[in-house]
């Protein structure tokens, strides 16, 4: 439910949905220490490459992940400044106040 007049950027809900799948998460995991070739993200998750291709192109897509290709294989690692950026769309919740309750609504009759 959107209740001011700005909506919220398009990075940062599309940062949120790739996030929201298990698959892609354990991808975040394994890519959190060092840069990994698909075969080996694919060895680790136990997943066929066609699943995870699909995967990696909406990490992609949020910016979550950077490609290289090197010879016939593809690397992927983690796009830091990406995550600092739905890191920081966070924090502002902090600086909140408290949050006042709602009003209560009149009976339509």
């Amino acid at each position: 439910m959107q209740t001011s007049s700005t909506a919220t950027p398009a990075p940062i809900v599309i940062g949120f949905h790739a996030l929201s799948d298990p698959l892609r998460i354990s991808v975040i995991e394994l890519l959190r220490n060092k840069e990994l070739c698909v075969c080996d993200l694919c060895d680790a998750l136990g997943v066929s490459q066609s699943k995870l291709s699909f995967h990696l192109k909406t990490l992609k897509e949020a910016s979550l992940v950077r490609s290289r290709q090197e010879g016939r294989w593809i690397y992927y690692s983690l796009n830091i400044p990406q995550f600092a950026v739905l890191e920081q769309y966070l924090s502002e919740f902090r600086r909140l106040g408290q949050i006042l309750p709602a009003r209560f609504c009149k009976d339509p009759s």
